[in-house]
């Protein structure tokens, strides 16, 4: 693992460093082994730049490069450049303890980040796939009031016990989905009515709308 970056300038050194090279390059310089795919390891490539980046918010619940307040989302994307999935933020605090947006968890993390685009192909070996350029992004105010409104109205359904209520269809670029190590993995919440459930465990997802909206524009800009 590398010291962690001291400067924008310098995470964004690192970055720019590993933009081209495959998967496997990276992993070799960690003397590690890339898994023949991501069924069973699920989240190994962002592992992977974490370690390489110097990124050392570990577990917690800050953004990745802490010191610069700097969060690593990376973005699978097709050989046409679409993105392949919604990009996972945060786990939802459940009950919710959060009432304002600005000290959220999903603002932490997303008022500035280095978004790297990774190959994603089926027709090649996992091995092989490659780093795109790195984008250092915070949200346009437009898209932040977007963000803060579906977080709010989500966030209003947590606190009011509104669990059924609950969908991935909700929100126009933020999302909640189930984020749990499998479908036996239940929390104890009390709905609207006061009755003690249980309930799969909650994440704040990007929509890919969002994401590719990011890539494009930022891509354009660089041909």
């Amino acid at each position: 693992m590398n010291t962690p970056p001291q400067s924008e300038t310098e995470l964004m050194a690192r970055a720019f460093a590993l933009a081209g090279k495959s998967l496997q390059d990276i992993a070799a310089s960690c003397h590690e082994t890339v898994p023949l795919h991501l069924t069973h390891a699920k989240g190994w490539a962002g592992q992977l730049l974490e370690r390489v980046l110097g990124a050392n918010a570990c577990n917690l619940s800050q953004p990745d490069f802490m010191n610069l307040k700097i969060e690593l989302k990376t973005i699978p994307v097709s050989p046409l450049g679409k993105v392949r999935e919604s990009t996972y933020i945060c786990t939802a605090p459940i009950p919710n303890s959060e009432s304002q947006w600005e000290h959220s968890r999903v603002w932490r993390k997303m008022a500035k980040m280095l978004i790297i685009p990774i190959e994603s192909d089926k027709s090649k070996p996992l091995f092989s796939q490659r780093i795109g350029a790195p984008i250092l992004w915070s949200p346009p105010r437009p898209i932040e009031m977007q963000l803060r409104q579906d977080w709010e109205e989500l966030t209003e359904l947590i606190m009011l016990g509104h669990f059924e209520l609950l969908s991935a269809h909700q929100g126009k670029y933020l999302q909640i989905r189930p984020k749990a190590p499998n479908a036996k993995t239940f929390v104890k919440v009390v709905n609207s009515q006061g009755q003690t459930i249980s309930i799969v465990p909650k994440g704040f997802y990007l929509r890919s709308i969002l994401t590719q909206k990011i890539i494009e524009e930022n891509y354009s800009l660089c041909l």
